[in-house]
């Protein structure tokens, strides 16, 4: 879950960077304008895109602090079922054992009782 999270921001983000580029490329090819303009719209652009990079990464962190954090309260949701489970499986158990003892002296003195009423007829 979380792999399948993380590699939907990096395509994200990958794919945003990837984009600007693109798209600062063609703006650049296409605007007839002097080399200084130029410097000055790519310098722009790269403040701006480096913003958006910056707010990008915040989101994606954010989000897998989130999914973290997810993750961890289900972990111990189910390190206390589990917890449950096996302590009533250790008391049902336990019950049985003793209805086995109960019923292994309750053979016994059956057996036992049984010659001496033989020997009594």
């Amino acid at each position: 879950m979380s792999n399948n999270n993380g590699g939907e921001i990096g395509a994200f983000f990958a794919g945003f960077l990837v984009g600007g580029l693109v798209g600062t490329a063609v703006a650049l090819i296409l605007a007839p304008q002097s080399g200084v303009e130029t410097r000055e719209q790519i310098r722009q652009k790269s403040v701006e895109l480096q913003g958006k990079a910056g707010d990008a990464l915040s989101e994606a962190r954010a989000k897998a602090e989130a999914v973290a954090a997810d993750i961890k309260r289900r972990a111990e949701e189910l390190q206390l079922q589990s917890k449950a489970i096996l302590e009533e499986g250790q008391r049902q158990l336990a019950e049985a054992v003793e209805e086995t003892k109960k019923a292994a002296v309750a053979a016994v003195g059956e057996t036992e009782a049984a010659p001496e009423a033989t020997e009594a007829a």
